[in-house]
């Protein structure tokens, strides 16, 4: 696809982050000439780039058109949504839009990145509430999630009609909030949906993802049956509902709740802020909850994940002021998610070493998913009737298996599509046009950097298989040092034994070489690199300094 490529009488889609994975979600709508962005959204390294925690979509392709970006809609406050904001929405320069609890979180983020009041943040204070933006006219339709304020987009245009899911499930008992009602949702389709672009996440699960009132009802029954004895829930901090759940379920079960992680304190806040919370429990302090009989207290703890700095993780680790000890109870009020087993499974096995017991759901209702299983996907498609289902919010596995779904519901096309992909909505037949590079940016330390640049290439490689540095001084024997060699205890001998190969291969260079620097470096180099391969099978990086020789 050229670079000068822009939209002109067409409707086009394109993701530059959330297509073939989950996570980071970024979509751009193209209309003659115009763009918006759908959410802004970041996701973990998982240990793929040794160092980094944060990764963000490459916003290259839109930055060159930011002239032609009329502004980011924001369905909701999750980070794989709103989170690469503090890091782009500066340089972008236009206006955001969020509902009133994700517009709270996102103005603390840009005040903590040093953005307040540099970036135009407008609030869309009532349910269906609509916005023009250029050639698209935007309706906010509240959806359930695992998260207060989810929200579809109904997006309209002069060549039809997007209906752009977000994050959503079906729930008729959400606890909080009033999604769009199944009636709703069929006059929509009656007046006609030329597109439905849709969650792909829980595309596999046979069943419907669950109601949020049955949680309630199933940690009713799991906490109160705990009598006497000390329960922690952890749960994801962004789910108010969950809160809402736990509050009561303290209060009934007469607990006091105790409140361990700072993105709990901040979710409580920012939800009593803005109408939610309202008659959630005061809390008590880590040495109140330590003085109170054990089976009067409710911990609600960050750390489900096994993040290590997580209170959990530090509960389990011993290191932290709230303590737990044999016949207590930790409930996972939360699913564990995909790369995290092994942390996870780390800290459930320190719990279990200390005989504490856990319950997860796959023992007891305490748990639902925020996203649609199978027969929702089903009923959404029967409601809305699209002309076009492209699936998003899923690796390619879940995106080919929505495509079938809906294809097996009578939906006329499905456009299966990846970042980068360039897609035609209308006029015409609905597919594939272009593509364009959609690569990935870090956070490295205080810097924002290719993914696949040397810094992090050369990383990688030094994770994997160690370093040396070998420093030549004229009239001196090489010096060698090694960083991550498996060679404790022949240490001394592998260095005197590498430093004679060195000098070996650099007295075999002749003629122009032998007083040639880069030469004499590479020689070096190889000489180095073949040494450790010989005592410990690696091939590290080998960096070769050269004072005085050029």
């Amino acid at each position: 696809m050229k670079k000068n490529y822009k939209p002109e009488d067409e409707l086009l889609f394109l993701a530059l982050g959330g297509s073939g994975e989950i996570g980071m979600n970024v979509n751009l709508y193209g209309c003659d000439g115009k763009w918006l962005m759908v959410d802004l959204g970041m996701t973990f390294s998982g240990g793929e780039y040794p160092g980094v925690d944060l990764v963000f979509a490459d916003l290259d392709f839109i930055e060159e058109r930011s002239r032609d970006l009329l502004g980011i809609v924001l369905t909701h406050a999750h980070e794989d949504h709103i989170g690469a904001l503090p890091y782009f929405a500066g340089d972008l320069d236009v206006p955001l839009y969020a509902t009133p609890f994700t517009a709270d979180l996102i103005a603390r983020k840009l005040k903590e990145a040093g953005l307040q009041g540099q970036v135009e943040l407008n609030v869309i204070e009532e349910d269906h509430g609509q916005i023009d933006i250029g050639p698209f006219a935007i309706t906010y339709l509240p959806l359930a999630h695992s998260i207060v304020e989810g929200n579809a987009l109904l997006i309209d245009t002069p060549y039809g009609t997007v209906f752009h899911t977000g994050d959503w499930k079906l729930d008729d008992d959400p606890i909080i909030g009033e999604p769009t009602t199944e009636e709703e949702l069929r006059e929509i389709g009656d007046e006609g949906v030329l597109a439905l672009v849709c969650d792909s996440t829980n595309v596999f699960n046979p069943k419907p993802s669950g109601s949020e009132g049955a949680v309630h009802r199933g940690l009713m029954e799991e906490i109160g049956s705990h009598a006497g004895k000390r329960v922690l829930v952890t749960t994801f901090a962004s789910n108010v509902a969950r809160l809402q759940t736990l509050g009561e379920v303290a209060r009934e079960t007469g607990r006091k709740v105790c409140v361990a992680g700072r993105s709990l304190d901040r979710i409580i806040e920012v939800a009593q802020d803005n109408g939610y919370l309202a008659n959630f429990p005061e809390t008590v302090d880590f040495d109140t909850a330590m003085r109170l009989p054990r089976g009067e207290v409710l911990i609600l703890a960050t750390g489900g994940q096994g993040e290590p700095r997580a209170a959990l993780a530090r509960v389990a680790d011993e290191n932290h002021p709230l303590e737990l000890v044999a016949g207590d109870v930790v409930i996972f009020s939360s699913r564990q998610i995909p790369g995290n087993e092994i942390a996870i499974g780390k800290m459930q096995n320190q719990l279990a070493k200390r005989g504490i017991e856990m319950v997860t759901d796959r023992q007891s209702l305490i748990h639902v998913s925020g996203h649609p299983g199978r027969p929702e996907l089903e009923a959404l498609y029967d409601w809305l009737r699209p002309e076009v289902l492209v699936p998003v919010h899923g690796e390619m596995r879940h995106m080919q298996e929505q495509a079938r779904v809906g294809s097996a519901s009578g939906i006329p096309n499905a456009v299966v599509q990846s970042n980068g992909d360039i897609v035609r909505l209308a006029p015409g037949k609905p597919g594939k046009i272009g593509e364009i590079e959609a690569g990935r940016l870090v956070l490295d330390g205080d810097i924002i950097a290719p993914a696949d640049g040397d810094s992090i290439v050369m990383r990688r490689r030094i994770a994997l298989e160690g370093a040396m540095v070998v420093v030549l001084a004229r009239g001196e024997r090489p010096v060698v040092e090694t960083f991550g060699l498996p060679l404790e205890e022949d240490m001394s001998d592998f260095l005197a034994e590498t430093s004679e190969d060195i000098l070996k291969a650099i007295n075999k260079l002749k003629g122009k070489d032998a007083k040639d620097p880069a030469a004499v470096h590479e020689a070096a180099r190889l000489a180095a690199r073949r040494a450790a391969r010989r005592w410990c099978g690696k091939s590290p990086q080998v960096r070769v300094v050269m004072p005085g020789l050029g």
